[in-house]
């Protein structure tokens, strides 16, 4: 029986740095800009703030138990435009962008708070369309799961 035995020569490391680790460019910072619109307006519970950044028409798809729930865009406004004693905040960490002309997608890791307890987490999809020169969101969908790293 013939043994090999492999050689490892040295090598730079740096493709094992985390893909969040590059900075962000302008233009991914441009598609990111309504997203966060979108989250603040749903922190203040404005219905004007959270349709500000989303094309008239769209809507959401909410992987809740494992069963698809689809809410308009309108609806999911006027849903949390109630007025609440709770404080609601959803936050992203390395966002995945991709940009081809008028079209970009974010796919990005999620955590929704309630009163600065996580409630629930997954992953967020965002499909955005340019136009007239600025990013809007056409659609979302999200998985949010219960069980979650910091619970």
């Amino acid at each position: 029986m013939k043994k090999v035995f492999l050689r490892l020569r040295p090598f730079p490391l740096a493709f094992l740095l985390p893909l969040a680790a590059h900075a962000i460019t302008p233009a991914e910072q441009a598609v990111l800009a309504p997203v966060q619109a979108l989250f603040d307006g749903m922190a203040h519970r404005d219905p004007a703030a959270i349709r500000a950044p989303l094309l008239p028409g769209g809507s959401m798809v909410l992987m809740r138990d494992g069963k698809p729930v689809r809410i308009t865009f309108d609806d999911f406004a006027t849903h949390l435009a109630h007025p609440g004693t709770t404080r609601i905040e959803e936050r992203i960490h390395h966002p995945l962008i991709r940009i081809d002309h008028d079209l970009a997608v974010v796919w990005a890791p999620f955590v929704f708070t309630v009163d600065g307890k996580v409630d629930h987490c997954g992953p967020d999809l965002f499909n955005l369309v340019r136009q007239n020169g600025h990013w809007l969101i056409a659609s979302v969908a999200d998985t949010g799961r219960k069980t979650c790293p910091s619970n």
